[in-house]
């Protein structure tokens, strides 16, 4: 596959081959059993305290959830309409005021949004190891979003995944069969590993 394969034969699959299309098979679905077992992947996530503040809106291509996404997305994501299923990552980042009282100090939002990445990325590792393809993006009006489902103020909708098969690269528009073809890049490991701000690890 173009671009799916990093330089780093050490790492383990699905790590090595996880990439990000945009061109993904617009008459696929996904059905419930393999929406399940995404679902439960992000639910097994590690959080702060076991808090577990994550929640995911589903927007299965047709459906009311995904129209309103897709009413807002950015210009430069109009792909998200292809996907068989698109994810909206949610979290907590207040005290619910539905729930009874705890006792304790709302946490800080700052670890929810990190919880919330925790989920996201394990829903797109399980993705790659049933031959689906995930994309993570963020390019839509998400307070429309949030009002047009409902979403409380101690909740915050932050991102969106899709997830499907990808589709023919030959049927891809040129400019997308450019992007598609891109190799992956990272930053070198000496700009990521320090022992100090500044000192490479």
């Amino acid at each position: 596959m173009t671009g799916a394969t990093v330089n780093d034969e050490a790492l383990a699959e699905p790590l090595r081959s996880r990439w990000s299309p945009t061109f993904f098979d617009d008459t696929e679905t996904l059905d419930r059993a393999q929406v399940t077992t995404l679902l439960q992947a992000a639910r097994w996530a590690p959080s702060a305290g076991n808090s577990q503040p994550w929640v995911f809106l589903v927007a299965e291509r047709g459906s009311g959830t995904r129209a309103a996404l897709e009413e807002h997305l950015s210009r430069g994501n109009a792909w998200v309409r292809r996907p068989a299923v698109v994810l909206l990552g949610c979290t907590q980042v207040g005290p619910d005021p539905a729930a009874p009282p705890s006792g304790k100090p709302a946490k800080d939002p700052a670890y929810a949004h990190h919880d919330l990445g925790q989920a996201a990325a394990h829903l797109t590792l399980q993705a790659r190891t049933m031959g689906l393809d995930a994309h993570q993006f963020s390019g839509f009006d998400k307070d429309a979003v949030a009002a047009a489902l409902d979403l409380p103020d101690h909740v915050r909708l932050l991102t969106g995944i899709a997830v499907g098969h990808r589709g023919d690269p030959a049927a891809a528009p040129e400019a997308e069969r450019e992007r598609e073809a891109k190799p992956r890049t990272r930053k070198p490991l000496d700009e990521v590993a320090l022992v100090r701000w500044g000192e490479a690890w």
